[in-house]
């Protein structure tokens, strides 16, 4: 028996409803429905072990493998499907669970399995009718649900590790082991509080991990110092959202850009980070600067409506991402960051770079 998150369900979910309604829907940065714009679903791909299979529309759904039709079922089946998975999927939000009715109606369609391969950012594959180009492109999208607790966008880790050199005090052993004994509710902020009462002074380093620091040069080479504020804020002050976060460090510009004409350096250099991270870069491999996720994002709402943020409308795209995303604070034990440390007769510290979405 199949049993999966919410997470999981959903890609389900979205199989079965964007075949329902065969068209994609583009959204706003607001979440919201852009109207009198949508793209016309030609055929919806999908890869099992048992082989690649093609959903048509086509009055009904025809499903096709090796130019073979397999199999045709009406459009109404899919949407009493995707409504009844919509209903069992919020009553199971803080648990993985199964659904045996639908699980039955996907072996019958040839869907076995429920997620995509983990280490693509492609959850779906689409054809789609571009009206505008009277194009047929074949994109693929990750999926986004809404469902449940919100999910991330860059994953913590090791590899999301950024190091400070803390410079202009000289810590003994005693006084090093009593800030790292520090637990309260915000003990990361009330750490780096007590280095600086004791007259530290934090300079970005480096990321520990030179894979993530070369794929972020390779956005734009001052990428990693303008992360490194921007985590640096998060972890001293009580604002987590991103947008904000960029707003506050455009006004202290400190990296002393050129403002005169008002240029937005640092939410630009933001936007083209979360949209390389939204479609592919991972911090532990090495990025190319090619995009897996080609036509972007489908969010799954909770009222289950999907929309769609397309590469196409890619101002749309950014501000959706910086608007709906907020820094997070992971695990300090299981990456190993928030602790003065001593290397080399110098002190550093650690902050974890973590990006999740708001809703």
């Amino acid at each position: 028996m199949l049993t999966g998150n919410i997470g999981e369900w959903s890609e389900i979910y979205t199989l079965l409803k964007l075949l329902s309604d065969g068209k994609l829907i583009p959204g706003d940065e607001n979440i919201e429905k852009i109207n009198n714009l949508f793209y016309p679903i030609i055929k919806i791909l999908r890869s099992e072990s048992n082989g690649t299979f093609e959903y048509y529309i086509n009055q009904d759904i025809v499903i096709i493998s090796n130019d073979k039709e397999l199999l045709r079922v009406p459009l109404s089946t899919f949407k009493d499907k995707a409504t009844f998975l919509l209903e069992k999927i919020k009553a199971n939000i803080d648990r993985t669970f199964s659904v045996p009715e639908i699980e039955d109606f996907m072996n019958d369609i040839k869907c076995i399995t429920l997620k995509s391969n983990s280490l693509v950012k492609t959850d779906i594959n689409i054809v789609v009718h571009d009206l505008r180009t009277n194009q047929t492109p074949l994109l693929g999208f990750s999926i986004k649900s809404q469902l449940g607790h919100p999910s991330t966008l860059l994953n913590a880790g090791k590899t999301t590790n950024f190091i400070y050199k803390i410079e202009g005090v000289t810590l003994s052993l005693e006084e090093i082991n009593w800030i790292n004994a520090i637990e309260t509710k915000n003990k990361i902020r009330d750490r780096i509080t007590a280095v600086l009462n004791n007259g530290g002074v934090f300079h970005f380093e480096g990321t520990e991990q030179k894979i993530f620091s070369n794929n972020l040069t390779l956005i734009d080479s001052l990428l990693p110092k303008i992360l490194a504020e921007i985590l640096y804020t998060y972890y001293t002050q009580k604002d987590s959202n991103l947008n904000s976060l960029v707003n506050n460090i455009q006004i202290n510009n400190p990296l002393a850009f050129d403002t005169s004409d008002n240029h937005q350096f640092y939410s630009y250099k933001i936007k083209r980070f979360l949209t390389d991270v939204a479609l592919g870069m991972m911090p532990s491999k090495v990025w190319s600067g090619e995009h897996e996720a080609t036509g972007g994002y489908l969010i799954v709402k909770e009222d289950g409506e999907i929309l769609c943020y397309h590469i196409y409308n890619k101002n749309e795209f950014e501000n959706y991402l910086l608007n709906n995303t907020k820094l997070d604070t992971a695990s300090s034990k299981r990456h190993e960051f928030g602790k003065v440390y001593l290397e080399n007769q110098s002190l550093f510290f650690k902050l974890n770079l973590q990006i999740r979405f708001i809703k």
